[in-house]
């Protein structure tokens, strides 16, 4: 059974730092595009990172740029968020979700909710003081 399973969230105070993890049960991380996305309460989910498959391709939100970073283990079975410099409006939901579609067009309109086909149960972010 193809799953996605996230892990490293937790409560951090603003500044401070965390690592979200995404590993791959049942299968290899082989996808088109992979990467993470959030929903704060009350808010739409948002596509916080995404990468391509060849890694030759990156997004990222424009409240996270410079903050966050995607990167995948050299196992490519597992795929990461460094979270630095978090501030209390990142709290958040975080899930990992993947994509098998040959989407044509910018990372940008890569990284959509809507395009993913697997994706996990998510983990929790909050960030306070």
């Amino acid at each position: 059974q193809l799953q996605l399973v996230e892990s490293g969230g937790g409560l951090v105070q603003p500044g401070g730092s965390l690592r979200l993890s995404c590993a791959a049960s049942g299968f290899t991380l082989d996808f088109n595009t992979i990467g993470w996305f959030r929903q704060a309460p009350g808010k739409e989910r948002e596509g916080v990172s995404c990468v391509s498959s060849t890694g030759g391709g990156y997004y990222y939100a424009d409240s996270v740029k410079g903050r966050f970073t995607i990167f995948r283990a050299n196992t490519n079975n597992t795929v990461f968020l460094q979270m630095n410099s978090l501030k209390p409006e990142d709290t958040a939901d975080y899930y990992c979700a993947a994509s098998n579609r040959r989407l044509i067009g910018t990372m940008s309109r890569k990284c959509a909710w809507g395009y993913m086909d697997y994706w996990g149960k998510g983990t929790l972010v909050t960030v306070s003081s």
